[in-house]
């Protein structure tokens, strides 16, 4: 029965990453750039001055809001998590080093998608009388599409977004934790999945200013320890990383591509770096806008350009720090899946959970990789687990209304404690299958609204042209003036 559900939700998943999840990615996030003038390129710095402007460890009780860098603390803390490291070396494994540069693709184009999401979150959020705020795809969706139409699909993507990430996601996250750390450490699964479950629920009780307070604090450390660790290992194997760069394009273009004698397709690169690249940075998926509605800013704009550095920290930061250590130490120069059997060393030895481990440990040493790999996963995967679970929430609402809560946060809780006691490529795929589904009407919603985001992006473009020729105007009239007044001395 379970292989017969495992094939039918694979095939799905074929098809919805070969094809469909291409389509909308690509499409919206090419639209986007286009319509926005490459909102992602023009805005990137402003993006980053808006992120430090907002720094603070401390950032307190906003109440049912947060501010802009607790927003975006928690979006990426959903964005951080197993795919990238677990999801980054599963899309080596089966679409080969190509992949990586695919994933890159999508997320530089999904920068301008995930500005449009924070966008109209910001747009359509609903604040109550007590300061609690609402946002997220379900609002801009209903908003989007009046009446019946509108509702479905708001209900549909409410629906999935809880079964992918409040329970199937959590489940994934919390199996990588358990897994890694009893690789590492030898700490009964069991035994990390009760104490995951506990710190969660904790976490969970305290509503949205709690989440705030812990993401803002931990995102900051998770992804400067893993940064760091990450140079550390390309330091020592600098001499590898030209021929690493290399293999990634060769890869991408060139179906005859072969490593360790394994030959990988275009398509398949091209797929695995849709779905991975989704599953990974989120841009489209309709998961971060939850966060970013809740962010207290001026305008819409001011969040959608912070939101934009999330995808990009996310897959052109972190996730290529993966690809660059597991590549450079394993598939160039004289690495195990370079020159030994492919097909056999991952079928049986080598797995998209450990491959990051034995790549670090290659430089740290076996024990210290495992563990360098597995601390850092906690931070990542619990925080993921954090985050989704509040996207989740705020659907369950939504649907349910406030009563349903605590029973949805209970059985959330049980997922959590299973998914560290099970191993199942079925809870992948399903996975994989309900945030691929995600997808589809949070993109129809904001191809329908894509007047609004292209308003607000390019009145703000078009104001910055006018303050910068007001600017030349006045600099022009001051040297005309200045040269005035040296002919009036000279005379």
């Amino acid at each position: 029965m379970e292989e017969a559900l495992l094939g039918i939700v694979t095939t799905i998943n074929n098809y919805l990453s070969n094809y469909i999840l291409i389509i909308l990615l690509l499409g919206m996030g090419i639209w986007f750039t286009v319509r926005t003038r490459a909102i992602q390129f023009r805005c990137f710095g402003e993006g980053w001055r808006r992120v430090f402007g907002d720094f603070s460890l401390r950032g307190g009780n906003q109440g049912g809001a947060m501010t802009s860098f607790q927003a975006l603390s928690t979006a990426i803390a959903a964005q951080v998590g197993t795919g990238n490291i677990v999801g980054a070396c599963g899309a080596i494994i089966v679409g080969g080093p190509g992949a990586i540069f695919w994933m890159w693709i999508i997320a530089l184009l999904g920068m301008a998608t995930n500005y449009a999401e924070a966008v109209m979150a910001q747009k359509t959020r609903v604040v109550d009388e007590d300061g609690t705020v609402h946002g997220g795809p379900v609002y801009y969706i209903t908003t989007a599409f009046k009446g019946g139409l509108g509702k479905f699909l708001a209900g549909f993507f409410a629906v999935a977004i809880i079964l992918a990430l409040g329970f199937m996601g959590c489940m994934v996250q919390s199996n990588s934790i358990a897994e890694t750390m009893n690789t590492a450490f030898g700490i009964p699964t069991w035994v990390i999945g009760l104490a995951v479950v506990i710190l969660a629920g904790i976490v969970f009780i305290g509503g949205v200013s709690r989440l705030a307070a812990v993401t803002e604090k931990i995102v900051p450390i998770m992804a400067i320890l893993y940064v760091l660790g990450s140079l550390i290992v390309l330091i020592m194997n600098a001499a590898n990383i030209p021929a690493t760069f290399a293999l990634i394009f060769e890869c991408a273009f060139n179906p005859a591509a072969t490593v360790g004698g394994a030959t990988f397709g275009i398509i398949a690169a091209i797929s695995q770096g849709a779905k991975r690249g989704l599953f990974s940075n989120e841009a489209g998926m309709g998961s971060t806008p939850h966060a970013h509605a809740l962010a207290e800013v001026r305008d819409p704009h001011e969040q959608g350009v912070v939101a934009m550095i999330g995808v990009f920290v996310d897959t052109i930061v972190v996730v290529t720090m993966t690809a660059l250590v597991v590549l450079s130490t394993l598939y160039v120069g004289d690495g195990m899946l370079a020159t030994g059997d492919y097909a056999s060393l991952t079928a049986e030895t080598i797995t998209k959970t450990n491959i990051a481990q034995l790549a670090f440990g290659q430089f740290f040493g076996e024990g210290a990789g495992a563990w360098f790999v597995a601390i850092c996963l906690l931070f990542f995967a619990f925080s993921t687990i954090l985050s989704w679970n509040l996207f989740a929430k705020l659907n369950v609402e939504w649907l349910f209304g406030k009563r349903a809560v605590l029973p949805f946060t209970v059985i959330a809780l049980v997922f959590i404690f299973l998914g560290s006691l099970l191993s199942n490529d079925l809870v992948w795929e399903m996975a994989d299958m309900f945030n691929q589904l995600m997808v589809i009407p949070n993109a129809i919603a904001l191809f329908a609204l894509s007047g609004a985001v292209l308003a607000i992006a390019n009145a703000k473009h078009d104001k910055r042209a006018l303050d910068v020729a007001e600017e030349k105007l006045a600099d022009k009239e001051r040297a005309a003036m200045n040269a005035m007044v040296e002919k009036d001395e000279r005379k």
